[in-house]
This record gives C-alpha cells, structure tokens and sequence, in this order.
C-alpha cells in the first residue's frame, strides 16, 4: 500500500513519522498530531474518527483556547456538537471553515510542492567517525533520498558528490570529496549504493567525519521502458548488467584503469584502435562517430587478435621458420599492411610500415598472430 510505502520510506531516511491517512488533508494532519494512525478511507467515518481528537490539534490563539476552555469543550465533538453561527460569532470564521474543511464539506485545495532543481542534502553524524567503512549506513540513508528526488523529478544522474565534513577543524580543514560515476543515466538507488559501497573500501580519511553531504547538480531526463509481459531478458537488462560490472571494475580499480576501444580509421595495428570512456559503449551519447570509415568497412582484412602487444618482440628465425618456444606453423597469410608514410617525419610516431602478417600455431597449440618485414620476424598480437 502507498501509505506504508511512505512511512517506510521516510523511516529508512532516518526519519520517526507521525502519520495519518483520512480523506482530506486537515483531518489527516490532525490525527497525526493526536497520534491516531488507524486508516481513515471514508468520508463518512470522519466525524466519528474526528469527534475523540481533542482541541489542541486545532492549533488555536491561547485566547481562544480559554474561550472553549470556559464553555466546556473539550474535543471536536464537543465544538461539533454547538450551534455553528454561535460558534463562528465566538470564535471567527475561519475556525468554522477548517472544521468544514476536514470534514470535507469545504473544498481544501494545496499548492503542488515544487522540488528544488538540484539535490542538496546533509546529514550530521551523532559522533565522529574516523573510518570510512562506517560512513556506509550514513551514506545510504542520503542515497535513497537522491533515488526518491530523482523517481518524482522522473531524472537520473551520470554523477554525485558526497562530502565529508572533518569534526573541530572549520574551516582550516577543506571537505573531503569522494565522487561516484556511472556509465550511464541512473536513478536505482541500489546501484548507487554498491559504487558507494565499493568505493568506501580502501578510502582514506584526511580527519575524523562529523557530516556528510551529497550534491547532484546535472540531472538529466530518464525515460521509462515497460516491463516484459513474460519476463523475458531483454537487450535493456543486458546493457544495464554491463553498466553495473563496468561500474564495480571502475569503483575498484580507478577510473582510469576501466576503458573501452574504439576503431579508427587506420590500417596500422598500433593506430587503429583509440582508448575512449567506458560509458560511451554503454549508454553513453556519442557526441561524434568512433566507428571506423564506411570505406573501410567493405574492405578485405584477416582476422584481427584480442591481445596487441604494446610492443612487437621480436622472434629468432631457424630454418626459414620462425621460433616461439619451438618452430611456429604458419596457418594463414600473408596479409600486406603497408601505410603511414604521413607521420614518418613526425617526433615518437609510427611511421611508415611495411610488414607481411601471418596466423601462426604454436607448439603450446597458441594461435599467434605474427608479421615479417626486412627486420626479421615479430610476435604483435595473441588469439584468445
């Protein structure tokens, strides 16, 4: 039910809910004052739910408070129960328009709550914490405060920034940062929660943390995708779970040691591929082509190996054939790669290449990928 949704929700933020449900809002925010939290779904059950509340939830002048006090009313039922001209001539107007009002003779309109444009939030610890690991409840309480400001906002974030604030230093001690990236645009706050979580590990603390605060300043339009009637994967899940795994590696190994690879338009082993963000292959917007050139895609190449060499080593030659731990079996070739005559002038480039490719066996049965040029033989590449 969306009510205990609620409270729940506002209890895993840390918070303790005085709630209430009834038909209108004023009778709701007098049942939660008086701490009745029984369901109240019908307009007919509110007089009757209404009437045991006593006076002070109406919240009244202490003047006022006296006037009833002196005519013997005690709770709603007693002030229900008066002549309503006498009591609006006692007590004013609009005393008699919020007890119409909750009870629904009256209309209540309210003014839509207008979330901020961007998610700021902070929270103080109760004692300082010098560890980093237990900053992890803290953090989770902020999370699923940004997860719900961005569900109603109908937004995701490709970034946040929590800040932790040092205990007795002000402002000689700067805020330690700790930013989350995802590969994508995202709102599930359990995803946000295991970057963070993974993140934790291995951070260090300049000081003891008496605060954390979380920042969310792009968020970005996140469209909605509707379920699979039978449950089916669909190519959605399947991007999604290698957003996640890119995001764990990233969350684990840094940023800059997670990437992807984009072709390029060059026939050099060496130059054509180029090292890009991993999150333009996995959700990300493209902001210009990475693919290779649409002449090359008709173009006749060999098989190309996962695993380049940085470098290619060099291979003694006997008998004619090459050596790698024993003689190689040449299976396929050659291929002729032969170009980069531009850059040949150029300081630390590749120049120009002139080089017969092979596929070679081994005779650890390792498929190799091997070229000759006038230098000898080289081992550039492995088959996976």
């Amino acid at each position: 039910m969306l009510f205990r949704r609620v409270v729940a929700g506002c209890r895993e933020q840390g918070f303790v809910p005085q709630a209430a449900l009834a038909p209108t809002p004023l009778a709701a925010q007098w049942l939660a004052w008086a701490g009745d939290d029984r369901l109240c779904l019908e307009l007919e059950e509110l007089a009757a739910r209404l009437a045991g509340l006593p006076v002070e939830v109406l919240a009244l002048s202490a003047e006022k408070q006296a006037c009833l006090s002196r005519i013997g009313a005690r709770t709603l039922a007693d002030l229900l129960h008066l002549p309503r001209a006498g009591l609006v001539r006692r007590l004013g107007v609009e005393l008699g328009n919020d007890l119409a009002r909750a009870l629904g003779s009256l209309p209540d309109p309210k003014s839509r709550f207008v979330f901020p444009a961007h998610f700021v939030e902070r929270l103080e610890l109760p004692l300082p914490v010098d560890s980093a690991a237990a900053l992890a409840f803290a953090g989770r309480r902020l999370i699923i405060a940004l997860s719900g400001w961005l569900a109603a906002r109908a937004c995701g974030v490709s970034r946040c920034v929590f800040e932790f604030e040092h205990a007795g230093y002000g402002r000689h001690q700067p805020a330690t940062l700790l930013a989350l990236a995802f590969t994508g645009t995202t709102r599930d706050g359990e995803r946000m929660l295991r970057i963070f979580s993974e993140r934790l590990q291995g951070f260090e603390l300049a000081a003891p943390v008496a605060a954390i605060g979380l920042r969310a300043e792009a968020p970005e339009k996140l469209p909605e995708h509707s379920a699979n009637l039978f449950g089916e994967r669909s190519e959605r899940a399947a991007n999604e779970s290698v957003a996640m795994l890119v995001e764990r590696l990233q969350a684990r190994l840094g940023e800059e040691s997670v990437h992807a690879l984009s072709a390029v338009t060059e026939h050099r082993p060496e130059k054509a591929s180029q090292r890009i963000a991993a999150s333009l292959m996995v959700g990300g917007k493209l902001r210009s082509p990475l693919s290779a050139n649409p002449a090359m895609a008709g173009s006749f190449h060999g098989p190309r190996p996962l695993w380049l060499l940085d470098k290619p080593r060099f291979l003694r030659e006997q008998s004619g054939l090459p050596q790698c731990d024993g003689p190689l079996s040449l299976l396929a070739g050659p291929e002729r790669i032969e170009s980069g005559w531009w850059d040949e002038a150029e300081h630390d480039a590749l120049g120009d290449v002139r080089r017969d490719y092979f596929i070679a066996l081994s005779m650890r049965a390792q498929w190799l990928w091997i070229f000759r040029n006038r230098a000898g033989w080289f081992l550039h590449g492995l088959f996976s």
